[in-house]
């Protein structure tokens, strides 16, 4: 089996893509705002992909997984936030929907890459 690079995994890039929409939508919100929901999202968020890179870099499929779990964790606190922000009326209904849609995309294949680590089972 060819070595992947983590940048070259479809989930890493994914996670990129979800974090760095959810940045440009944080950036513009005022200080209270982006100082307390919009730094909790946008940290849960880069914490995906930081995650699968960390857990590629370890070395074994036993850490790698670990740290894919990590990134599971962080993209269902990352969904918790953006249902505060959307409560809250920070982000409106139709950018909530398309982070949804990038979420339930995400997460499927980060329980693909998952099963797709060699190791014990």
């Amino acid at each position: 089996m060819a070595f992947l690079r983590f940048e070259d995994l479809r989930v890493f890039q994914l996670a990129e893509k979800l974090c760095d929409e959810i940045w440009s939508i944080v950036l513009p919100w005022r200080y209270f705002e982006k100082n307390t929901v919009g730094l909790q999202l946008v940290k849960a968020a880069d914490s995906i992909g930081a995650n699968i890179a960390e857990g590629a870099g370890r070395g074994t499929p036993k850490e790698n997984k670990r740290f894919v779990r990590i990134s599971r964790g962080s993209l269902n606190e990352t969904k918790y936030w953006i249902r505060r922000a959307i409560r809250r009326s920070l982000i409106n209904d139709e950018k909530g929907a398309f982070l949804r849609e990038m979420i339930d995309e995400l997460g499927p294949s980060l329980n693909a890459y998952l099963k797709s680590i060699g190791g014990k089972k």
